[in-house]
């Protein structure tokens, strides 16, 4: 957005030689000032110190609110992102003097140099004197070295991600949130990455053919072996960042309502994402029979409805003559209100005043209301619309639980922001309270346990809902990351914790894919009906869940 505070913020000295830090290592090393952490830098442009992020430990952000005027605004030392505190938004102009043009110039052109300075310095013969040249440390001495500096305060263990970040291609960070997250689904992410390869010359070789909707609606492109493509790539654990133009392409032709690089809506293009995977793998790939537990439309299944999907049921009641009437929805999320009495709040609960929590939205969510006068039901029993309570019972859980918070709602002509703290269960999510009982599909011999632990969360920063930023925290091998673009850092739970969620992913303890999602992509693809790899023969977390199906529904 453009920051009215820039102007008068930006006043910092031309000079990255005097700030605290190692200006000419390679690559340069910036470290706060308060606890001298190299992750994360953001310089001031009022005075130029250096501090770590709100993701750290937050000390720029302390600088900014302890000076009453000024030091709103700085830029992050690895991105060249400039951000404003007091717009809490990140800043997309510029002064009229061009300070940010000017200041991340001199930072590329002192990365320039501190290239060349090491390039030179790898040639030089290893018996002669190196002098004060400054090289590059090695992964390990760094890990080491953090390790020691945070032994006595951070509860982790720093370790170097397995996946890589994601390219920032023009305000597509809802994208890299919404993929992160994906990936870090084991039984997703597993299922799509041992996928073969499904290019053009495949599918005619194979004569499978894409319908003529979805051929009219794509151009014959392929969603899901680009998001195969960038899965895959995203685990070979490579050092830098990875760009995904060549998925990014594709959802501009599939979905053409995210053509451009404005910022969109994190959990809209999830909603998108799933269901023309879910479309496109019902053309690719056989189905089982309609015995099939994950049912989606038609009849037909796919790893999309087996792993998000869940099935609702509403009941309405006539409140003149009592007659009831039931509705079964299927559903890939549940979007949740923030309940008035917390969403109203403009600030942090005070000491002893209570605290929004998820169990709250999802009560919420399930509590019976009584609908509007616009919204009056027509009664089968009265012939006429009458007045009439509802209520959401959860039929059919799903393997993986996502739930949206509504953070965003109109206000005259304008989409506000809720920015009320939701507090929510790493593990040991209970969703027994909201599950229809005594039902075929929600027993627990059938379904597994209805306790649900923490795999990912998305988070949104800022206060518009067409701006803003978003980043992902996930959990892999027991250890949580963030995923903030092309950088990804360990944290710790508490730090996961302390965030404003905007989507969380919870995953069952106990669940199961059918065999034939985890075998029919080689049977059809490859022609090998008879042979299945060892490691797709049995998927087993548990025991079978219900049917489900494809359409996610919003309350």
């Amino acid at each position: 957005m453009e920051c009215p505070h820039l102007e008068d913020s930006a006043r910092i000295a031309f000079d990255l030689s005097n700030i605290n830090g190692d200006a000419n290592s390679v690559p340069p090393l910036f470290k706060c000032s308060a606890c001298h952490t190299q992750e994360s830098p953001w310089i001031c442009l009022t005075c130029g110190e250096i501090n770590c992020g709100r993701y750290i430990k937050g000390h720029a952000k302390e600088h900014h609110e302890s000076h009453e005027d000024l030091h709103a605004v700085c830029m992050n030392c690895h991105n060249l992102m400039a951000f404003c505190y007091k717009c809490d938004e990140f800043v997309i102009n510029d002064t009229n003097f061009g300070h940010l043009e000017k200041l991340r110039k001199q930072y590329e052109s002192l990365a320039k140099v501190s290239q060349a300075s090491a390039s030179s310095e790898s040639i030089q013969d290893q018996n002669e004197p190196r002098g004060k040249v400054h090289r590059r440390p090695s992964l390990d001495s760094l890990e080491n070295d953090l390790k020691h500096k945070r032994r006595k305060k951070d509860t982790y263990t720093q370790r170097r991600p397995r996946t890589s970040g994601l390219r920032n291609l023009g305000n597509t960070c809802f994208m890299n949130a919404v993929l992160q997250s994906l990936s870090n689904i084991q039984e997703f992410c597993g299922y799509i990455k041992q996928l073969p390869s499904l290019e053009e010359k495949v599918l005619k070789a194979k004569k499978i053919h894409i319908s003529r909707k979805t051929r009219d609606s794509g151009e014959d492109v392929l969603l899901v072996e680009e998001l195969r493509k960038t899965l895959v790539a995203l685990w070979q654990g490579t050092k830098g960042a990875i760009s995904p133009e060549s998925l990014f392409t594709v959802i501009w032709k599939v979905v053409p309502r995210f053509r451009g690089y404005q910022q969109q809506d994190a959990h809209e293009f999830m909603r998108y994402l799933l269901d023309r995977l879910h479309v496109e793998l019902l053309e690719l790939l056989p189905y089982p029979n309609n015995n099939s537990p994950y049912i989606g439309p038609k009849g037909k299944s796919t790893i999309v409805t087996a792993i998000f999907g869940g099935l609702l049921q509403s009941e309405v009641n006539c409140l003149i003559c009592g007659t009831e009437s039931k509705k079964h929805d299927p559903f890939l999320d549940l979007s949740l209100d923030i309940p008035a009495q917390f969403s109203t709040r403009l600030t942090k609960p005070k000491e002893g005043e209570p605290i929004c929590t998820l169990s709250d939205c999802l009560a919420s969510f399930t509590d019976v209301e009584e609908l509007e006068e616009t919204e009056l039901y027509m009664c089968n029993n009265c012939k006429q619309r009458q007045r009439s309570t509802k209520k959401f019972w959860i039929r059919r859980l799903p393997n993986v639980l996502c739930l949206h918070l509504k953070r965003f709602r109109w206000s005259m002509f304008c989409r506000l922001k809720v920015e009320t703290f939701v507090e929510f269960p790493i593990q040991g999510l209970d969703m027994n309270t909201y599950v229809l009982n005594n039902l075929h599909e929600t027993r627990g011999s059938f379904c597994g346990s209805n306790l649900y632990d923490l795999a990912a969360v998305i988070v949104h920063h800022g206060s518009g809902a067409g701006s803003g930023h978003y980043t992902a925290y996930a959990t892999h091998e027991g250890q949580w990351y963030h995923f903030n673009d092309s950088t990804v850092t360990a944290c710790d739970v508490d730090t996961v914790m302390r965030c404003k969620a905007y989507i969380l992913f919870f995953v069952r303890r106990e669940i199961r894919l059918p065999d034939s999602l985890c075998v029919r992509a080689h049977s059809s693809l490859n022609g090998q009906r008879n042979h299945v790899p060892e490691a797709d023969k049995e998927v087993k977390y548990g025991p079978k869940t219900s049917k489900v199906s494809s359409n996610p529904r919003q309350k």
